[in-house]
């Protein structure tokens, strides 16, 4: 069975508020645990009015608090918004609290506009150009502190944290590949060079101390429900989101529309074509035959699912919905 994982933005609803959203993200993440969810990721974005995990690491902690045995991590940590010794400890603190179930993603991006960036980092002088040696000083607080060692992770070193690293592009497949860590593709919203990224990193893989083989997992939205019709309703509030960002102003999750297709300009279909490429709607049956033809495509070790739907208990029914559709395609193999 290819394992299927979640990835939330703990979506800030329009009518709603981030405690809302964040006590809805823990309640998915507990039926996910009992869904068989490997993973239960949370992503940092910053000055987005529709995400409440910009504190990621807190987001992290209210859910693997609340979860039992379900992996809990970022997805991720834009790490060149921080310093490498300071995620290294908030992430040796949530191992000391829940120990082996703590996974640490990292991008490059910042999760955010220009402005807010420089406002993130305006006590950082590094910048994105300094990723690869940012992630190897994170990864050196990690291992086990050496005799003598200077500057130590207190909690950190020696944690028991699943580091991967995250990417949209030939250059984080080739980072991952380097560094000999699994790898998560954001094709959920960056398909275009998925394929290319995946033979690339693949190629490239230099076994590690943490992974002797390439490790590989894609995003995907998947928008699940009873019936195609339903589903193709509930798609449209992330239709009217990316719209929305596209035109610059990123706001709450809208609620479903009937018909968004038939509003949009040309431009506007060709766009969400283009970045919602790796997106299934549907009912179970609908589902089946294209997210199978995906993994078989990609090669997928896993697979990380985003489902930003406006009606929480329509989200609960998607990601169950998604969970049987996993379960038949493992009994079909």
């Amino acid at each position: 069975m290819v394992p299927f994982s979640i990835l939330d933005l703990a979506p800030v609803v329009q009518g709603g508020d981030v405690a809302r959203a964040l006590r809805e993200s823990l309640e998915l993440a507990q039926h996910a645990e009992r869904w068989g969810y490997r993973r239960f990721w949370l992503a940092e974005h910053h000055n987005m009015p529709g995400v409440a995990s910009a504190a990621t690491a807190i987001v992290i902690a209210h859910v693997a608090g609340g979860t039992r045995t379900i992996r809990v991590g970022a997805g991720g940590i834009m790490l060149p918004n921080h310093a490498p010794l300071v995620i290294a400890e908030q992430f040796g603190t949530l191992d000391a609290l829940f120990p082996g179930r703590i996974d640490l993603g990292l991008g490059r991006a910042p999760g955010t506009d220009p402005r807010t960036a420089h406002a993130l980092r305006r006590t950082r002088a590094g910048d994105v150009d300094d990723f690869p040696a940012d992630v190897q000083e994170l990864l050196s607080y990690l291992r086990p502190a050496e005799p003598g060692q200077p500057v130590q992770a207190v909690p950190g070193a020696g944690a028991d944290i699943d580091v991967w690293l995250l990417g949209s592009s030939l250059y984080g497949a080739r980072l991952a590949a380097a560094l000999g860590l699994p790898f998560a593709f954001a094709s959920h919203f960056a398909p275009a060079q998925l394929m290319s990224a995946l033979a690339t990193y693949r190629e490239h893989f230099r076994p590690s101390a943490t992974r002797e083989r390439p490790h590989v997992m894609p995003g995907v939205n998947i928008i699940a429900a009873d019936t195609d019709a339903e589903a193709r309703r509930l798609f449209s509030s992330l239709q009217q989101a990316f719209v929305q960002l596209r035109r610059g102003r990123p706001g709450r999750l809208p609620p479903p529309v009937d018909d968004f297709d038939a509003r949009l300009t040309p431009t506007e279909r060709l766009i969400l074509d283009d970045v919602l490429a790796c997106t299934f709607v549907g009912a179970p049956a609908t589902l089946r035959g294209a997210l199978a033809e995906y993994l078989a495509r990609t090669g997928a070790d896993e697979l990380i699912v985003s489902g930003m739907i406006y009606d929480p208990r329509a989200r609960l029914r998607s990601f169950e919905l998604a969970a049987a559709v996993r379960d038949d395609l493992a009994r079909a193999r």
